[in-house]
């Protein structure tokens, strides 16, 4: 029986490897491709046959929606799974991508169990799920986990765990723009460039941003139950109040110490460092440095 062959198409690198280690660790028989973007997806889809394709949506070239429309008008990729692995979750976008014909949908972030669920979903629709499980090995990994970095270690132990709290202070991060010196808030932090929402795994948290540069912001954001993660994948959402324009911005926490330096301080300051290399993305963050991202151009997130 031949192996189980996927294509996973996103211009982010982290995504990329973060997909490949996790489908490679439970399915080591599976054979898998990348590209960086729809058009260098849609030449390899031109001479090579695939399973499934698990395909970003906001891509620079090709976007994912056009790599699908494509897809569905060639007749013998008509019938091949197309899963959509995007930040884009609201409903006109999962609507108008079941339309073009997207056979699942998986938002970012997501957990490990949600992409394999997904996969084995598609590959059971073309009766190639057994392949699949044949490769499988015979224990399966339980550590499923709800951040990125079990996907990346192979479910093994965490070289460095990111301490809950720190003892001072941290220093202001080099690559940041305006970094504010650290204080200790009496409420929310105030002031700041902005605010958003933060979307984790675990779920979704107000933040508010202290500091933007073209590769990272530095956010703040009250400490849960749940702590996040360094190298978990997140997606920031920043409204304009103007036109509610909502960017979307991918990426992963690079970072986590307390804001507060006491050992049971309520906020954590993240290093957020984008993954998207979308120009329109990165023209959105560069227009948002330039015009100085005042408070009263964002609102919490809706």
């Amino acid at each position: 029986m031949s192996k189980v062959s996927v294509l996973v198409v996103d211009d982010a690198s982290f995504i990329r490897d973060l997909v490949k280690k996790c489908l490679r660790n439970y399915f080591p028989g599976i054979k898998i491709e990348d590209a960086v973007n729809g058009k260098k997806a849609q030449a390899i889809l031109m001479r090579e046959t695939f399973d499934l394709v698990l395909c970003d949506w906001e891509m620079p070239e090709m976007s994912g929606l056009e790599l699908l429309t494509w897809c569905r008008e060639q007749a013998h990729l008509k019938a091949m799974p197309f899963v959509m692995v995007t930040s884009r979750g609201d409903k006109e976008n999962v609507v108008q991508a079941i339309q073009a014909g997207v056979s699942g949908y998986v938002s970012k972030p997501f957990t490990n169990e949600q992409l394999l669920n997904k996969v084995k979903q598609a590959l059971h629709k073309i009766g190639r799920l057994d392949a699949l499980i044949a490769s499988a090995p015979t224990k399966m990994n339980s550590a499923f986990g709800n951040d990125s970095l079990s996907a990346l270690t192979g479910g093994k132990p965490e070289a460095v765990r990111p301490a809950p709290v720190a003892a001072a202070a941290p220093a202001p991060s080099k690559g940041l723009l305006n970094s504010p010196p650290v204080q200790a808030p009496a409420a929310a932090p105030a002031g700041g460039r902005g605010q958003g929402q933060l979307r984790l795994s675990s779920g979704n948290q107000q933040c508010v941003i202290k500091a933007l540069s073209i590769k990272e912001a530095l956010l703040v954001v009250r400490r849960g139950e749940v702590l996040p993660q360094v190298l978990e994948s997140a997606v920031l959402d920043l409204e304009q109040g103007d036109n509610a324009e909502v960017a979307r911005l991918n990426g992963y926490l690079h970072a986590i110490v307390a804001y507060e330096p006491k050992p049971d301080s309520d906020w954590l300051q993240l290093t957020f460092r984008f993954i998207d290399q979308d120009a329109q993305k990165l023209d959105y963050i560069s227009r948002l440095i330039a015009r100085g991202t005042a408070q009263k151009h964002f609102v919490p997130g809706a």
